[in-house]
């Protein structure tokens, strides 16, 4: 795979198991070329569970980082003080660069969707989702197991390329709305939303942070 597969839009019909093909083919090099392109998010991300758990607190909030890749976000939470950290991704090779770094506890491989993960109700204090909503992959029918993991009065931060709000099928006109439902059925509470510059290079990124009730 090469730089490509970043700038060329996915397939929006692509298949569950396309998706993990494309991120086993690409497992190798993907964290070269995220750097080649001065990828800001994953330090948004983690910036971003900072600013909610500060100092010494950090080494004991337990994170799941989901459609976890190589372990980008992981990375920048680490730097962070952050170390209790599990991962959840679609493809077992990218698993598999995440574990060579020593990161995470458990790496679970499996898509998040609606159907139940390997974890029990409350088991953390955070998700971080950074890249994870994006052409073919994480869709609005996953925010209830999402919230099923986390703690009452945990957060879940989810970042994404603000475009795709309005340009993906799957997301316009239904993402947000799914979280507003979620909301009104006492289910999370949005902290904040907010539009970011340089996601990627002249890609904006949006940023939403939700407390599980």
């Amino acid at each position: 795979m090469s730089n490509e597969m970043v700038f060329v839009p996915w397939n929006q019909n692509i298949s569950l198991e396309g998706v993990r093909k494309n991120y086993d083919g690409w497992a190798t090099s993907y964290d070269r070329e995220f750097a080649e392109l001065d990828y800001k998010a994953p330090r948004c991300c983690a910036e971003t569970l900072a600013e909610t758990f500060a100092g010494a607190v950090r080494r004991q909030i337990r994170i799941l980082d989901v459609a976890a890749g190589t372990g980008l976000a992981g990375e920048e939470l680490q730097k962070m003080s952050f170390t209790d950290m599990d991962a959840v991704d679609c493809s077992q090779k990218m698993l598999d660069e995440a574990k060579v770094k020593n990161i995470y506890g458990r790496l679970i491989c499996d898509f998040v969707g609606p159907e139940q993960l390997d974890t029990e109700n409350d088991a953390y204090d955070a998700i971080a989702c950074c890249g994870g909503f994006a052409t073919g992959h994480l869709k609005d029918d996953c925010f209830p197991e999402l919230i099923r993991v986390v703690k009452p009065g945990g957060i879940i931060c989810i970042i994404m390329r603000e475009e795709f709000l309005h340009t993906l099928e799957a997301y316009k006109d239904k993402l947000e709305p799914a979280m507003a439902r979620l909301q009104q059925e006492g289910l999370w509470e949005r902290v904040s939303r907010d539009v970011f510059p340089d996601f990627y290079p002249n890609k904006a990124g949006v940023r939403f942070v939700f407390r599980v009730l």
